[in-house]
């Protein structure tokens, strides 16, 4: 991206934060709803956890506030418990997230494979999009959900439609005004000056209010409340960071820039235990609306606090005002963040990748829609370590070495010696039908866990078995210490490394290592 002058950066930010924060009022009430809490619980999260992590957080440009993949959590809580145990939890979550940036794990990210980064950002792009089938619907006297009529349909699409118009068309005429707030402005124009009839934000619910309040939840401070919130806390702590830290990630990519995963998790963990304190549900990024800052322009971190303190303006003065925007132009915003999150790129190259690649991408894709962020990602990553456990396994394999004769042969080993491969391991030798003197190389070969080791001593226990010396070259001094524990003797000076003769006396196990 071209870099602009101080004062048209200013405008950009400006601009792009004013987008974002009409953005955030119909999710925050609509995620409120999700968790069974009043819609100032969840605008308070966005106001809180928007301002925190914008101004202390670990990348630039991403938006946070209250999230569905979150909500989703929380609704079993409240609905057995009630709102103040939820705000104590969110305050542990805020701990624990917390304690993982000072513990510097931030950096377990990077397990995360491409493939799985690919399923997430598919999913989730699905994910907003049925989010936004809700505002077709109408709930009836009886209290049932049905679809809007055809005639509302009709004008509901329409409007959609006019708004998504506008934002692939201002782009071809000036850069120097968000499309997407263009999009909003138009059709809440035809909207209000039309005199069109549709749903606007005052439709879902009130967002007048006023300050949030500082308070400690109402609950018993003992034993059986921790036991009751320490589950939610965790798992609502692992699907926040996880969320933020793939949304991270795919900011990064974006802006050719590199985040701050460690300080973006304590920035997180910050945000949630001030607005658990505050009344507010918690949050973690939001990728809808962090991609409509990215796509505004937005670069510093002025747009998201601006964001957060416009949200709070209009709590405060201007909630009738927003009330009269039109849900069809929200909903036609997030449809073209849709079509910009999903990768259509992954659909041109699911049939050239390995097909181990492509299952893991549709996995994690469809866990996500079925049930949420953090148990898609942990099922991608397990899938993946398995499969390259599995693929790595298969490319053990020996070769006989020069210098090898009828009374001596020398294996060079080549792979990787670990769980998964000494089954393989193991065949590839034959004690009784190998000559007296052994030798094997381990110069392209490494241990790499405890069962490894335990792969050698077996290995060393059948070559004495057939009355065989066994010579091991090349081994670790981590390897070899761990041998001499599960008395494998090794003749000769280790250091020097020529060449160990094995015998086994009273094998014991060793204590893992390579």
């Amino acid at each position: 991206m071209q870099e602009l002058s101080v004062p048209a950066r200013i405008r950009v930010e400006v601009l792009a934060g004013l987008t974002v924060s009409l953005a955030l009022v119909p999710e925050a009430v609509a995620f409120a709803f999700v968790a069974g809490v009043g819609p100032l619980v969840g605008l308070y999260a966005a106001f809180i956890v928007g301002l925190v992590t914008s101004v202390t957080g670990g990348r630039p440009g991403m938006i946070s506030g209250a999230t569905g993949a979150l909500a989703v959590v929380m609704v079993v809580l409240v609905k057995e418990h009630g709102v103040e145990y939820l705000f104590l939890t969110v305050i542990l979550m805020g701990i624990i997230q917390m304690a993982v940036g000072a513990l510097k794990q931030g950096r377990l990210i990077r397990m995360v494979p491409y493939p799985v980064m690919l399923g997430f950002v598919n999913g989730l792009a699905i994910v907003i999009f049925l989010a936004q089938l809700e505002s077709f619907k109408f709930e009836g006297p009886d209290g049932t959900e049905s679809w809007l009529p055809g005639g509302e349909l009709a004008i509901m699409l329409g409007l959609i439609a006019v708004t998504m118009a506008v934002i692939y068309l201002i782009p071809k005429f000036t850069t120097k005004f968000p499309s997407a707030l263009a999009g909003i402005l138009v059709v809440s124009a035809i909207v209000i000056f039309g005199g069109v009839n549709t749903t606007s934000v005052g439709d879902l619910s009130s967002i007048s209010g006023g300050l949030p309040s500082f308070g400690v939840p109402d609950v018993p401070l003992n034993m059986e409340t921790l036991m009751i919130i320490l589950p939610h806390a965790f798992i609502l702590a692992a699907i926040g960071l996880i969320e933020s830290l793939l949304t991270v990630s795919l900011i990064d990519g974006i802006t050719e820039t590199k985040g701050q995963n460690n300080r973006e998790c304590l920035s997180q963990g910050a945000a949630n235990i001030l607005t658990g304190f505050f009344g507010g549900m918690g949050g973690c990024a939001m990728i809808g609306q962090s991609m409509i800052n990215m796509k505004s322009g937005a670069r510093w971190r002025l747009s998201g606090a601006l964001a957060a303190l416009l949200l709070l303006a209009y709590i405060l003065f201007a909630s009738s005002l927003i009330e009269r925007i039109p849900i069809a132009a929200l909903v036609g915003v997030m449809f073209v963040v849709v079509v910009g999150t999903f990768s259509w790129s992954s659909l041109r190259i699911i049939r050239k990748v390995p097909v181990a690649d492509a299952f893991v991408m549709i996995l994690v894709s469809a866990v996500t829609v079925a049930t949420d962020l953090a148990i898609a990602v942990i099922v991608g990553v397990i899938v993946s370590a398995l499969v390259f456990a599995w693929n790595t396994a298969r490319s053990i394999y020996v070769e006989e070495a020069p210098g090898s004769g009828p009374d001596r042969k020398i294996y060079m080993l080549h792979g990787q010696l670990f769980f998964a491969s000494i089954t393989a391991f193991r065949d590839l030798f034959h004690p009784p039908h190998d000559p007296v003197e052994v030798v094997i190389d381990f110069q392209h070969s490494r241990v790499w866990d405890h069962s490894g080791i335990e792969a050698i001593v077996d290995l060393a226990r059948r070559y004495e078995s057939a009355d065989r010396r066994l010579h091991l070259l090349h081994l670790s001094e981590n390897c070899q210490r761990i041998l001499g524990k599960a008395n494998v003797i090794i003749d000769g000076d280790p250091s020097e490394d020529p060449s160990y003769r094995v015998t086994v006396s009273g094998l014991g196990s060793g204590d893992g290592g390579h």
